[in-house]
């Protein structure tokens, strides 16, 4: 199987998304209405009392920066100035490492007179914040909070995104943006594809020419561009003011036409092979050339030259530079496709960069191909990309990672990818895996099903990839993201699917259906599936 892998709002957004439905759910024998929260909730119990009332008397108190947070949405959902005194109600934000069950966890209890939002840590109260701003709902032209109580905490360390800046550039208000609308479903990592054949994206002191001869075309010819080290610092600093990491990858040995463009004694030829003029046939474009920029589609035609000792130089000045950007602790570098190196080539490849990135104290990622190498760093994550039933050997080798001790990502790309085309709606996208996917795919499936033999111990996470072969703009990015990666999140904050009544598809497509009015009022143009029944106000 050929993975054909592939702009987030200009605007930023608030990063707490406001909910406006009520999804039932059977409790205790009888049928009652819960707010409508994506991703599901651990645990959510609906009160008997009268609901919380917004006013402009209301006082939000506690930690301050999850009270200015609040206090901005209330603004802008409600039209409404909450009180800087002791006027009113009152909303009480606290952190508490006794309380919740774990790192990220939080809880909501809400009556008549108050509301409290207990986070275990930092981030917990920050998800919980996150869940207040979707109870809020308009209720007879007041703004209420209805009685409730919840008890949450995820299920995976890792949720995250990747958005693809290499084949089409997306610059930092742009990422900030997609940051913000990730954050408000409580995904914590934003994975950034920096490098592929099309173009380099992030300047290195110690690579000057990556940017200078290798940045500035895409896919079908567009502008390309890069991130400076002061925008590359201002991504990372946004993402962690919202609980969230930065993954960078630069992408080895293959997906490498733009280093020879710099450096081209770093690089092979290009080698075209029958399968690759048939991929140029299908996706358009004209076949690549050393040296000549490539704006075309295909992939695996390139391989930086694995014998020569100047390759790891250049692999650790690259790695060693985005390390002290980046305070995160995984570093990406890729490692699919390789269609023009050799098994044993490139077991020799990942091997050595895998232990140049482990010995500068960070935790390599590498795409699932690269579990096929005996000596990888031992520390090595896997991110899995085939299907949600694995295909041609690829099971192996995302389970070598979890024998070497370390853990699994997993990315289904028949499920998760969000560049897949719709069923019905836009022309974006393509669909090589099994596309189009609907919605509803994109929600039916269980992580721990994926790979044989693999449960929860081995799975670090979920991350839902954006590639953008054919997505050029911030309107692209919504209508391609939204509603799926609302499908991802819940795949890997809520518990297991079919443990609860709320973790199925007939309920979260309510829920998530009464996303519609926020996503429209914070200018987010999703794609309105017809399998989703919107809400309106």
């Amino acid at each position: 199987m050929n993975r054909r892998r592939g702009r987030t709002a200009a605007a930023a957004v608030l990063v707490v998304a406001l909910l406006a439905g009520c999804a039932p759910v059977a409790q205790n024998g009888d049928t009652v209405s819960l707010p409508a929260v994506v991703p599901a909730p651990a645990s959510i119990e609906a009160g008997s009392g009268a609901p919380f009332r917004l006013s402009s008397a209301t006082t939000v108190t506690g930690e301050k920066d999850a009270a200015a947070a609040l206090a901005a949405v209330v603004q802008a959902r409600a039209g409404l100035s909450l009180a800087s005194v002791d006027d009113g109600a009152a909303i009480d934000l606290r952190i508490d490492r006794s309380a919740g069950s774990g790192a990220e966890s939080y809880r909501i209890a809400v009556d008549e007179a108050s509301v409290v939002v207990t986070g275990a840590d930092a981030a917990g109260l920050f998800y919980g914040v996150q869940t207040l701003g979707q109870l809020i709902a308009l209720d007879g032209g007041e703004w209420t909070v209805p009685a409730v109580t919840i008890a949450d905490a995820p299920r995976f360390a890792y949720r995250g995104v990747m958005l693809d800046v290499a084949r089409h550039f997306h610059p930092v208000e742009t990422v900030k943006g997609y940051i913000d609308r990730a954050a408000s479903l409580k995904l914590n990592a934003l994975h950034l594809h920096l490098t592929d054949d099309q173009g380099w994206r992030i300047h290195l002191d110690s690579r000057p020419e990556l940017t200078a001869r290798a940045s500035a075309t895409a896919v079908g010819g567009d502008a390309g561009g890069f991130y400076s080290k002061d925008d590359y610092r201002e991504i990372v600093e946004y993402a962690a003011s919202r609980h969230m990491i930065v993954v960078p990858e630069v992408d080895m040995p293959g997906h490498t036409h733009a280093v020879g463009l710099a450096y081209p004694d770093l690089a092979e030829d290009p080698t075209i092979s029958d399968h690759m003029r048939e991929i140029i046939r299908d996706y358009g474009g004209e076949e690549p050339h050393a040296g000549v920029p490539y704006e075309g589609m295909a992939v695996g035609f390139s391989s930086v030259k694995v014998h020569e000792e100047a390759t790891y130089d250049f692999v650790a000045d690259v790695f060693g530079e985005l390390a002290a950007m980046t305070p995160g602790p995984y570093l990406h570098f890729g490692g699919d496709e390789s269609l023009s190196t050799s098994d044993e080539d490139f077991a020799a490849f990942v091997t050595r960069a895998s232990a140049i990135i482990a010995d500068l104290g960070k935790t390599p990622v590498a795409w699932h191909e690269a579990g096929a190498a005996a000596d990888i760093a031992d520390t090595t994550l896997g991110q899995y990309w085939g299907y949600r039933t694995p295909q041609e050997g690829m099971a192996e080798k995302a389970r070598a990672f979890v024998d070497n001790g370390a853990q699994l990502i997993l990315s289904p790309a028949d499920a998760i990818y969000l560049d897949m085309k719709y069923p019905t709606g836009p022309e974006l996208g393509l669909t090589w895996a099994n596309g189009p996917t609907s919605v509803e795919r994109a929600y039916s499936w269980e992580p721990s099903d994926v790979i044989p033999g693999i449960d929860d111990s081995g799975i670090l996470g979920v991350e839902a990839p954006l590639w953008t072969e054919t997505i050029s703009t911030a309107a692209d990015i919504d209508t391609m993201a939204f509603p799926r990666a609302a499908a991802a999140a819940e795949a890997a904050w809520s518990p297991k699917t079919g443990t609860s009544e709320l973790r199925t598809w007939a309920s979260f497509r309510e829920r998530v259906g009464a996303l519609g009015p926020l996503w429209t009022s914070m200018g987010i143009g999703f794609h309105p599936s017809e399998e989703i029944p919107w809400a309106t106000e």
